[in-house]
């Protein structure tokens, strides 16, 4: 049995991979339609230009009227990421609607690269340099933009880095569902 929260992230792939949207892609992982694996692309002619940052994105079954957790799994240093990688990005809290897909998600957090809003900090440090050392706060962008690089193949089994990332077609929602279904109906009331 599929619920609306499966289907619709069933739809949101199948939309990412028709039609992706530039600098960003994301998938299911192999065996869990609820957690995704994204990967954004910094934004040409900004600071994070060329940078190449991992993200996990947990669903829950109130998908999509409830926003997903998003987290950076690469280092950032920006005014509004944490640094456990939490996002403050207003769609993903207050302001969130259940028109907003998955390819709207890692959008807005692409474009919240080049558009911080340091006046609601999540990195004080950060919002800081950004306000009154913009030279000072670039060069720590550099330096995690190369860390990208270094770190961005080490954990091979990352479905989105990978030539296997399956395809909406090999995630037949009953199938997978009805697997994750078995198992949260031995452990729990899921």
């Amino acid at each position: 049995m599929t619920t609306p929260s499966r289907r619709r992230l069933m739809r949101d792939f199948k939309k990412l991979q028709e039609d992706p949207p530039a600098g960003v892609s994301g998938a299911p992982t192999e065996d869990n339609i609820l957690a995704w694996e994204a990967i954004i692309f910094g934004p040409q002619e900004t600071p994070f230009e060329d940078g190449t940052f991992k993200l996990s994105l947990e669903f829950t079954e109130e998908y999509p009227n409830k926003p997903p957790t998003v987290k950076f799994i690469s280092k950032m240093f920006h005014p509004n990421v944490y640094a456990d990688g939490s996002i403050c990005l207003d769609i993903l809290q207050n302001r969130w609607s259940p028109t907003y897909d998955v390819a709207a998600i890692l959008t807005s957090i692409q474009s919240l690269l080049d558009e911080p809003n340091p006046n609601s900090p999540a990195n004080s440090l950060a919002a800081q340099l950004y306000q009154e050392n913009r030279r000072e706060y670039e060069k720590r962008v550099q330096q995690i933009v190369e860390q990208s690089w270094l770190n961005f193949g080490e954990n091979e089994g990352d479905a989105v880095m990978k030539d296997e990332a399956p395809d909406a077609e090999d995630l037949p929602a009953g199938e997978v569902v009805d697997d994750q279904m078995d198992e949260g109906a031995s452990g729990s009331n899921a």
